[in-house]
C-alpha cells in the first residue's frame, strides 16, 4: 500500500509503519546518546505507551536505564483497506526494537480502564517480572466504561460557569480566529473527572499493592498539564482542570496507600507538545505555535523524548525535585519562564492571520503533527509501497 497523510478536522486517519518504526528508533538513539549514570527503574509498567510522553518513558526507562517494560495500550489494527493507528505500529516497533537489543518488552492490548486487563497485566507481572518499581499513568481516552458501575462516561473539553470567546487557530488554514465556547453542565463536568481524573490511577495501584507486584520504594508518576493564563480558561479553569484536581487529590491517596513500601505518588506537570487530541482544543494550536517559536528561539524547547528524558534523569530519579505548592513534580519550568511567558503573551495581543508566519511557528507546529502518524522523518521513501499489514513481521 502507498500511504499519504490523509487528514480530517482535527485528525489524521492514516499512519506510516515505516515512518512510526523510524520515530521510535530516532528517540531511541537520543536516548542511547544522553544516556548518564543516574540510578533508575528496572521494571516498568507504562499505562498509555503507544505514544507521546507515554511512549517517550517507556523509551527512557528502557534505554537510559536498560528496564523491563510491559505498555498498555489501546489500539485499531490493520485492514486490508486500512492503516493500523500510528500507535498499533509504534508498539510492534518498540517491541521489535527492544527484544533485538536484548530487552523486555511486552505490550498488552486493551481498555486500561477495565478489571480484565488490571488482571492480565498482574499475571504477566508475576510470571515474566515478579514486581515493577515504576509505573506511568499516561492515558487519554475521550472515554471511559466505569469497571465497577458499567456506565460509559463521555469527556468534554468546556469552560465553567458561563460561555466564553477566545481566539485559536485554524492549523490547515492557518487561519486565526475567534470562536465562543459553550459551558459545560455539571453533569458533563461530573463525566470528564470520571474520564481523565485520577480514580483509575487508584484503582491500578489498589489492585497492584493487593496482588503484592509492587516493590519496595515503588514510584508511580501520573502526567498532566496546567499552561499559564492564555490556556487557563480552556485547561485550568474548565472541565479539564477538575480532572486535574482530581489527579492531584488521588496522587494523595495513593501516597499513603505506598506508605508500607516506602513508595512515592506524584503528578508530574509538562511542557505543551502537540497530541492528536490537543490539537482539537481551542485555544491550544495558536499558544504552541507561539510559544514553539518563542522557545526555540531562545534555545530552551524540547520535544516529547527531550523532555522526558530531562525529567527521568534530573527530577524523578534525583535527590532533590523541583516540586510546587500543592506538591507537584514541576516539568515545565522552561516554558513557565517570565522572559518566554511575556513574550508570548505581547505575541497573542498583536497575532493576525496575516503576520501568523512572523510570530508563531506553524510550519513546526504541522510537522510535529504529521509527525505524530510516522510522516516526515528523514530516511524514509514516502514513495514506496509498504506492507501496511506488517504481515512479515515477527
Amino acid at each position: 500500500m502507498l500511504i499519504k497523510p490523509r487528514i480530517r478536522g482535527f485528525i489524521c486517519t492514516t499512519a506510516h509503519p515505516v515512518g512510526c518504526a523510524a520515530g521510535v528508533d530516532e528517540q531511541i538513539e537520543f536516548v542511547k546518546r544522553n544516556a548518564s549514570d543516574t540510578n533508575g527503574p528496572k521494571k516498568v509498567l507504562v499505562l498509555g505507551a503507544s505514544g507521546g510522553y507515554g511512549l517517550a518513558s517507556r523509551i527512557v526507562g528502557a534505554y537510559g536505564f536498560e528496564a523491563s517494560t510491559l505498555g498498555v495500550s489501546l489500539e485499531r489494527p490493520p485492514t486490508e483497506s486500512r492503516t493500523a493507528t500510528a500507535g498499533w505500529y509504534n508498539n510492534k516497533a518498540f517491541e521489535r526494537r527492544a527484544r533485538a537489543d536484548g530487552l523486555y518488552a511486552k505490550n498488552i492490548d486493551g481498555d486500561a480502564f477495565s478489571d480484565e486487563i488490571k488482571a492480565q497485566v498482574i499475571e504477566t507481572i508475576k510470571a515474566d517480572l515478579g514486581q515493577i518499581d515504576l509505573l506511568i499513568y499516561s492515558l487519554a481516552s475521550p472515554v471511559r466504561q466505569h469497571p465497577r458501575t458499567g456506565k460509559l462516561h463521555r469527556s468534554v473539553i468546556k469552560p465553567l460557569g458561563e460561555d466564553i470567546e477566545v481566539q485559536t487557530l485554524h492549523v490547515e488554514r492557518g487561519e486565526v480566529h475567534k470562536v465562543v465556547l459553550e459551558s459545560a453542565s455539571e453533569e458533563e463536568t461530573a463525566n470528564t473527572v470520571a474520564v481523565m481524573g485520577g480514580e483509575d490511577w487508584e484503582f491500578w495501584i489498589e489492585a497492584l499493592s493487593d496482588a503484592g507486584v509492587l516493590a519496595q520504594g515503588f514510584k508511580t508518576v501520573s502526567f498532566t498539564y496546567i499552561g499559564t493564563e492564555l490556556t487557563w480558561p480552556i485547561y485550568w479553569h474548565a472541565t479539564l482542570g477538575k480532572a486535574k484536581e482530581d489527579l492531584d487529590r488521588a496522587a494523595g491517596n495513593i501516597g499513603k496507600l505506598l506508605e508500607p513500601i516506602q513508595g512515592s505518588s506524584l503528578v508530574a506537570v509538562l511542557k505543551a507538545v502537540v497530541t492528536q487530541a490537543s490539537s482539537a482544543i481551542p485555544v491550544v494550536p495558536l499558544y504552541n505555535s507561539l510559544l514553539f517559536r518563542v522557545m526555540k528561539d531562545a534555545d530552551v524547547h524540547e520535544n516529547c523524548i527531550e523532555h522526558i528524558n530531562r525529567m527521568f534523569h534530573t527530577q524523578l530519579y534525583s535527590d532533590i525535585q523541583r516540586l510546587d505548592a500543592a506538591g507537584r513534580l514541576r516539568m515545565d519550568d522552561l516554558e513557565v519562564e517570565d522572559n518566554i511567558q511575556n513574550e508570548i503573551n505581547r505575541r497573542w495581543e498583536i497575532v493576525s492571520t496575516e503576520n501568523l508566519e512572523q510570530l508563531a511557528d506553524l510550519d513546526g507546529y504541522r510537522s510535529d503533527f504529521l509527525r505524530i502518524f510516522g510522516f516526515g522523518l528523514s530516511g524514509v521513501n514516502y514513495e514506496a509501497e509498504v506492507d501496511h499489514l506488517m504481515a512479515g513481521d515477527p
